[in-house]
């Protein structure tokens, strides 16, 4: 292959090649160069009919700074500022975690549980950029979603996302279920929380997102704990608690759910067909 001068101005095709010499996958490269040259995200066939343009310095070094980050570990969504999720375009930085298409699959299951043009309450804990709860509310326009996060900086990333997809989610500043206290109780509480242990080793790899979103405690469990002890008080009879978890944690979780009272307790497979979601039924006073 022949080695690409690095001081030469770059077309389209040959910023792809250099990128794939140092290592980037070629997908992460397609999307940081249609980043780049203002292209929508899902316009590779672009990069084809265009491969001879040639970028301009500024391009260039731009391109440069775009590669030496993604070669350090920051995610592709943070340096082109948008990421996809269940078809609604979000604006993500490091304020918020990167979402995964795995989290669809929670949404998937929420979406089984809320009939369409019903009122139900719908709560996400700890929303991030708000994925799920926009996911929910753009999917059933008749719910009433409340996203909650700890973080203001997050819920700041999650406010700007509602307004600029025009969806009516509400939102609260605190701790889990806390300034919900009061509250109508939910038919359904979501929540993708912090799930990884404290001395995982992969969380070396995860270093530009905030680790407020990623650890939680020894066993990774600390804040599912936390829901869980939560939850009744802030379900009403028949609703339910789903959670998104640790590739390991399903039985885990499950323990603590029936422990706690919930029933119906079951799980739900990642596109990997790892059990990926757990959740239960609350029955209330019986």
């Amino acid at each position: 292959m022949t080695e690409i001068s690095p001081t030469s101005r770059l077309t389209v095709a040959q910023a792809l090649t250099q990128a794939a010499q140092q290592g980037l996958p070629r997908v992460d490269a397609q999307m940081l160069l249609l980043h780049l040259m203002q292209q929508p995200a899902h316009a590779r066939a672009w990069l084809i009919t265009h491969d001879t343009d040639i970028l301009s310095a500024e391009q260039q070094a731009r391109w440069s700074d775009l590669c030496t980050q993604r070669q350090q570990g920051a995610p592709v969504a943070y340096l082109t500022g948008h990421k996809e999720f269940y078809g609604l375009d979000l604006a993500v930085d490091a304020r918020v975690l990167d979402p995964r298409p795995d989290t669809e699959t929670l949404v998937d299951w929420a979406l089984e549980l809320l009939p369409e043009g019903a009122a139900h309450r719908v709560v996400d804990l700890g929303t991030g950029s708000g994925a799920i709860a926009l996911a929910l509310q753009s999917q059933r326009p008749a719910a009433q979603v409340v996203a909650v996060d700890a973080s203001a900086d997050a819920l700041a990333v999650a406010q700007a996302n509602a307004q600029h997809l025009k969806l009516p989610v509400q939102f609260a500043h605190g701790s889990w279920l806390e300034p919900l206290a009061g509250q109508t109780p939910a038919d359904l509480i979501v929540s993708n929380p912090p799930y990884i242990r404290a001395d995982d080793p992969h969380l070396a790899a995860l270093t530009h997102e905030p680790m407020s979103a990623l650890a939680s405690g020894a066993d990774g469990l600390e804040d599912i704990r936390s829901i869980i002890a939560q939850a009744p008080s802030q379900l009403k009879a028949g609703g339910w608690l789903l959670f998104e978890h640790g590739w390991d944690q399903a039985h885990d979780v499950a323990q603590l759910m029936q422990a706690a009272g919930f029933e119906q307790v079951q799980h739900r497979s990642d596109l990997a067909g790892i059990a990926r979601c757990t959740g239960g039924c609350w029955p209330g006073l019986i």
